[in-house]
């Protein structure tokens, strides 16, 4: 039996600059595809309310970081995922999966999209509505995975499994988004710190 030589840790490596580029060239401004993969969350056939989610991301000194890269999961309205092992039918059209990246200018980013339902937990628990995120940049060697909760669902997130696993309390309103109305759509404001004393909670997946 040969013997393979020990071969070193390849190093870490970030993700930028043109991360952009390679994962969401539509919103670099490169008209490379017919129909981007990932930019349709809901589509047009999907029930529930029409919400809009906006954010920043914020570096330790508080600054806008301006070249970050999210994806966004969720369910539909009544909870179920666009999967083949889902746990229900969702509308034609819904994808519940979707890509942003930052403002170049400005550091914001947003989608929009239906709130969505509860969903099934471990062991017979209910999740409460949410929105999986995974982010990445340049200065990030690994993508970043948090949760999006809505501050109008006080009761269901008083028994979310995920949020009350947070073993410090005072860190779990890094994940609630917060609502206000805008021209009669919800908008939630969700701001993303990744350092710094109100560092957004993260999770190892």
């Amino acid at each position: 039996m040969q013997t393979l030589p020990y071969l070193k840790e390849t190093p870490s490596q970030t993700a930028g600059p043109y991360v952009h580029i390679g994962l969401a060239p539509g919103a670099a401004g490169f008209d490379i595809y017919d129909q981007e993969l990932g930019r349709d969350i809901a589509g047009p056939n999907a029930k529930g309310e029409r919400i809009r989610i906006e954010g920043l991301v914020i570096d330790g000194t508080g600054s806008p970081i301006k070249d970050v890269l999210l994806e966004a999961w969720q369910a539909n309205a009544a909870g179920h995922y666009a999967h083949p092992e889902g746990s229900g039918a969702v509308e034609d059209g819904f994808r519940g999966w979707g890509r942003v990246i930052t403002d170049f200018d400005t550091g914001e980013w947003g989608f929009d999209t239906v709130k969505p339902g509860p969903v099934p937990g471990r062991n017979g628990t209910v999740q409460a509505p949410h929105i999986t995120l995974w982010l990445v940049a340049r200065g990030i060697n690994l993508g970043l995975h948090t949760r999006l909760y809505f501050e109008d669902e006080a009761e269901a997130n008083a028994t979310d499994p995920v949020l009350n696993g947070i073993e410090w309390e005072r860190r779990r309103p890094t994940l609630i988004a917060r609502r206000r109305d805008a021209g009669g759509k919800a908008v939630y404001r969700f701001d993303i710190r990744i350092q710094g004393e109100d560092e957004t909670v993260f999770f190892d997946i």
